[in-house]
């Protein structure tokens, strides 16, 4: 049996459903959210390899690079400003997180 777009377009769809459902249900747990955002980044980059794949082209790999880049930062970004905020406040609920509110 040889893997088609559909089974690949499958496999993203659900990885970014779960993400989707991981930020709707858990609203609490920093850490869980940029989890989340980082398995809906990675459902969309295997989406532009599939493409690339299918179509025969390099365009779409090379934007997932730009992508993994960027996510990189984000999470970086993200990890810092989740540190900063438990020495602070000693706890990472997100609820409880109103801080950063002008």
């Amino acid at each position: 049996m040889t893997l088609t777009l559909g089974h690949y377009l499958s496999l993203g769809a659900m990885l970014f459903a779960l993400a989707v459902i991981g930020i709707f249900l858990n609203r609490k747990n920093l850490i869980v959210l940029l989890m989340a955002i980082e398995l809906m980044l990675l459902a969309v980059n295997m989406n532009f390899v599939a493409f690339s794949h299918y179509l025969g082209d390099m365009h779409g790999q090379v934007f997932v690079f730009f992508i993994l880049t960027v996510a990189a930062a984000e999470s970086a970004i993200g990890l810092a400003i989740l540190v900063l905020l438990f020495r602070n406040q000693h706890n990472i609920n997100v609820d409880e997180l109103n801080s950063l509110k002008g």
